[in-house]
């Protein structure tokens, strides 16, 4: 196997853990947001969402399959992960911006930078179908939090977004390229080479991310610090 090969079939492996955990916590958050919000529209988005996850599961699980990483998927729990000092209410938006308004909107800017180059046509193919979904899934996330910024005070995310992000990458994102790195072989299979990764996420994150969260009175301040202090990029 090539070594391009080999890290894209973990790579698609691993997405299959994640999409089969985002639907999990979608049909979470689907019913403590209805909880304290009976007549948000949220709800019925982030359950459709979870059906989408499970079917962007089964995508990932499969393309991992056929690039030689079988993916054997047990039951799937996804606890919050947001601070216990929130509440309820502040705690599922904690996690409907980590899981969407950050993650969702990276995932786009992954996906549209992946689908605007050659991929192989089987993988071609599942890009499009999950990233069909992945818009509307970002965009719940910012209605979700544009309507919580009219009712409650969500200032209390600002000191918080580092930690979401922190959670978003991978824990070599600032480090040098793996040495015997074939950009183009992984390219062709789904997944960004390293400075693109890198370049891809903090492109999004001061374009898109940071702008949106401060439109909704999120200071954008805690997550530019935490860049700051990331190792040097060559």
């Amino acid at each position: 196997m090539t070594s391009a090969r080999r890290v894209a079939a973990e790579a698609w492996a691993f997405r299959a853990r994640v999409e089969q955990e985002a639907a999990e916590r979608f049909d979470r958050l689907a019913a403590t947001v209805a909880g304290f919000d009976p007549g948000s529209p949220v709800p019925p988005l982030m359950r459709r969402a979870a059906d989408d996850e499970r079917r962007h599961t089964e995508l990932c699980a499969g393309l991992a399959g056929r690039l030689g990483h079988p993916v054997v998927l047990g039951e799937a729990e996804a606890p919050s992960v947001a601070p216990g000092s929130l509440d309820e209410r502040q705690a599922a938006l904690y996690e409907v911006v980590a899981a969407c308004c950050i993650t969702e909107t990276e995932s786009m800017s992954v996906l549209t930078t992946l689908l605007a180059g050659e991929t192989d046509p089987d993988v071609r193919d599942v890009l499009h179908a999950i990233s069909r979904d992945e818009v509307v899934h970002s965009r719940m996330g910012w209605a979700h939090l544009a309507r919580e910024s009219s009712a409650i005070q969500v200032a209390f995310l600002g000191p918080l977004i580092p930690v979401m992000l922190a959670g978003t990458i991978d824990p070599g994102l600032f480090g040098p390229a793996p040495g015997d790195e074939d950009p183009r072989g992984l390219l062709r299979l789904g997944v960004l080479p390293h400075v693109q990764k890198r370049d891809t996420f903090l492109g999004t994150l001061e374009q898109v991310v940071l702008p949106g969260l401060e439109r909704f009175g999120v200071d954008p301040g805690p997550a530019r610090e935490w860049l700051a202090r990331q190792p040097a990029r060559s």
